[in-house]
């Protein structure tokens, strides 16, 4: 992925960023170029102010969650197979607007567990590496589902993708060998358009089973939408790296 890229951090988050911007410019204002050093503070600062606003991240961030609004599983249609991409981040909090908690966290399980108990599909394939140590995060959710009562028999395990890429190559290959030709798609409302896109591309038939939509104002004590909110910095990082997905994935032809 590209947050698994340590220059790729600096790109995702805006305060790093401006920094690398600020170091710059310092050594070009050294080198007497003090006009361009100065440009590269102002653009530095001016893009950590743009997120930090929530109004940045409810227009950008809502116009991916938007893609594919959320259904309620009996609602969506029925499929050959559930599919799980996993993902390693708070992804699947309530709210980013919000702290992080696990009482109201949203999981890709829980969602995964809701469509396969409303008959929406007989099978549910997970897709995602070993994160740390040798037990990778498909194994890590299939012990979750089997403990909720999701039988062995109705499910099947990627082991090895380490990116949304990955997910869909690795995922339509298995599919292709069970003869299986559509699936219920699970994953963050952010990261549904990259990933059904990238399933579409293998010629997979697939129906969005997006979480609910997390970049929205919470209700209890909203911040302002043109006031600096440090929560806000928080979801930019999760929304530029969707767009620059979106944007890597369709320049090397993946969507």
């Amino acid at each position: 992925m590209l947050s698994s890229i340590p220059f790729s951090n600096i790109l995702l988050y805006p305060p790093s960023l401006c920094l690398l911007f600020i170091a710059l410019a310092l050594v070009l204002i050294a080198l007497k170029q003090r006009l361009t050093g100065i440009f590269l503070i102002v653009v530095g600062l001016a893009w950590v102010l743009a997120w930090s606003l929530p109004i940045t991240s409810l227009y950008l961030g809502g116009r991916l969650e938007s893609q594919h609004p959320y259904k309620l599983p009996r609602d969506l249609p029925r499929a050959d197979v559930i599919v799980i991409f996993g993902g390693n981040t708070q992804a699947n909090r309530a709210n980013w607007f919000e702290p992080y908690h696990r009482a109201t966290a949203v999981d890709r399980i829980d969602l995964a567990q809701a469509l396969y108990a409303a008959g929406r599909a007989p099978r549910i394939l997970i897709s995602g590496s070993a994160l740390d140590g040798k037990v990778s995060e498909a194994q890590i959710i299939a012990r979750m589902l089997r403990q909720r009562g999701i039988p062995d028999s109705a499910i099947l395990l990627e082991n090895n993708s380490r990116n949304t890429y990955e997910n869909a190559r690795f995922t339509d290959i298995i599919m292709r060998g069970q003869k299986l030709k559509s699936a219920l798609l699970v994953t963050s409302a952010l990261h549904m358009p990259r990933a059904a896109a990238s399933l579409q591309k293998r010629g997979i038939q697939v129906t969005a089973a997006s979480g609910a939509p997390q970049i929205i104002l919470p209700q209890n004590n909203p911040p302002e939408r043109w006031r600096p909110h440090f929560r806000s910095l928080e979801a930019s990082r999760t929304i530029i790296k969707e767009y620059l997905g979106l944007f890597g994935y369709w320049v090397r032809g993946w969507i």
